[in-house]
């Protein structure tokens, strides 16, 4: 869905969409398996820089809720994941902050988003809130033993046999030449 600042004139647009599974790319190792509700709405905010110019900013409210399946980061079994977000943002039009060189930005402009001359894509933004949302590392359980290096075996469920000394097979050939000097020959 696409927003504009015209779209929101006279009155502020009211969300309350239903996004199914597959609508949004979330990443390699998430996957939405419930349909995720979005539900706010989209204002548009005049900002009057100059004596006759005028910035027309989207400001997005908005909550968020759906179910997701994240890989665990050691043994890469699925888990369950329930995003529940709430979000106040701001979009400003791209390159209107523009300036040649390089300047310091105020804390408060860390805040700011940008849209494009065509509107703010709200998929777009509900992707990165729901990736902000995210833990920074899933674990299916606190003592998951991960996957074995050698033989990739999941080791929460099976006792891998591999042996801890694997040697590279490309000195192999140099293996002999140790018995030999430690016999003195």
């Amino acid at each position: 869905m696409r927003i504009t600042p015209a779209d929101l004139v006279p009155d502020p647009l009211s969300l309350d969409l239903q996004l199914a599974p597959g609508v949004i790319d979330f990443a390699p190792d998430v996957r939405q398996t419930s349909p995720l509700k979005v539900r706010g709405a989209a204002d548009r905010i005049e900002e009057h820089i100059g004596p006759r110019q005028v910035v027309e900013d989207i400001r997005l409210r908005a909550t968020l809720k759906g179910d997701f399946e994240l890989l665990c980061a050691r043994c890469l079994d699925p888990i369950a994941y329930r995003a529940d977000q709430t979000f106040d943002l701001i979009f400003r039009p791209s390159g209107n902050d523009a300036e040649a060189g390089e300047r310091a930005i105020s804390e408060a402009e860390t805040e700011i988003g940008y849209y494009e001359q065509s509107g703010l894509l709200l998929e777009d933004v509900v992707r990165e809130q729901v990736l902000l949302s995210l833990p920074d590392r899933s674990l299916c359980r606190e003592d998951c033993k991960g996957l074995c290096a050698h033989c990739g075996g999941n080791l929460n469920e099976t006792a891998c046999n591999c042996s801890d000394e694997i040697v590279d097979p490309r000195w192999g050939a140099l293996q002999g030449l140790g018995a030999v000097r430690a016999d003195g020959k």
